[in-house]
């Protein structure tokens, strides 16, 4: 099936992404694939992945490359199939760590549900061995929704990751469509209760334009982030990975993300939203310690 609704629309000036040094992308996908470790700068497709390898920076993504959900919007592959996991990986995580010499890392995973914890030991394992080798790099999650097990958030928790970061991808109208398995308010629930266990972390959510959401929901879904406590958001544009996937209903102006972090930032009174076409959940996301100092707790 051809991807119409896409196909139909022109991409506009200001989502041309500037070209790599393809030199510095080579070193850091080496180290990468020397490590046998995943990004989902790789796997996702993502639009920043020259920008990022470039300058020696990546997503680490644990637990995959399969995930066990199929949400249209995502190029990660599918895989529902029970699998154990690899004990190695926490110490090959924080070997590229140490080699890269990252200030701040970010850390993710594909969704886990054949797991009964959604893989919340391998995330605590993760950060402790990170902390052994480069104490002083800043660390932050990306995590799933654990399918609402709290006691496996709490285990997460207890390793005190300096920032918490979970998507809410989209408006709660379009989430049938985009995101079948997920659930809005388990999602909501989820970054509230990290700051009920520990006020001390960061808390971050993501959303995409694009999908066919109205500018009202969006504003909707602002506020309800920040009644649950939220501390940073960042809002980008939606581009389809292939026919296969969800079509990209509107390109989203650069003046509409303008309006929506002014809204955020000074209506709402979030830490930062980060807001532009080309913005993913952990563009520039070692930006995070310049608010650690300007906002310590």
């Amino acid at each position: 099936m051809v991807n119409k609704t896409e196909n139909s629309l022109k991409k506009p000036e200001w989502l041309r992404v500037k070209a790599p040094q393809v030199e510095r992308i080579g070193n850091t996908a080496d180290l990468l694939s020397d490590l046998k470790l995943n990004t989902v700068c790789q796997e996702a497709s993502c639009p920043n992945i020259g920008e990022c390898f470039s300058s020696g920076t990546a997503t680490f993504l644990i637990m995959g490359p399969g995930c066990t959900r199929a949400c249209p919007y995502c190029d990660i592959g599918f895989d529902r199939s029970k699998r154990e996991l690899d004990p190695t990986e926490p110490h090959r995580l924080a070997e590229a760590v140490y080699r890269m010499k990252l200030k701040h890392v970010v850390i993710t995973s594909v969704n886990r549900d054949d797991l009964d914890d959604g893989g919340a030991i391998q995330f605590f394992s993760c950060v402790s061995e990170i902390r052994k080798k480069s104490p002083e790099t800043s660390i932050e999650l990306l995590i799933p929704d654990l399918c609402g097990n709290w006691n496996a958030l709490e285990k997460i928790l207890e390793i005190q990751p300096d920032v918490i970061n979970h998507n809410i991808e989209t408006v709660p109208s379009l989430y049938r469509k985009v995101r079948p398995q997920g659930n809005y308010q388990r999602s909501l629930e989820l970054l509230k209760k990290v700051r009920e266990y520990n006020s001390r972390i960061y808390t971050k959510s993501g959303f995409m334009l694009g999908l066919g959401e109205k500018d009202e929901e969006v504003l909707n879904l602002l506020m309800d982030l920040r009644k649950n406590d939220v501390d940073i958001v960042t809002i980008g544009q939606y581009l389809s990975p292939g026919p296969k996937h969800l079509p990209v209903q509107r390109f989203v102006s650069p003046s509409k993300f303008n309006f929506f972090k002014y809204f955020g930032q000074n209506e709402l009174n979030f830490l930062q939203v980060v807001s532009s076409p080309l913005t993913r959940s952990s563009y520039h996301a070692e930006d995070i310690q310049k608010l650690m100092k300007q906002y310590p707790r």
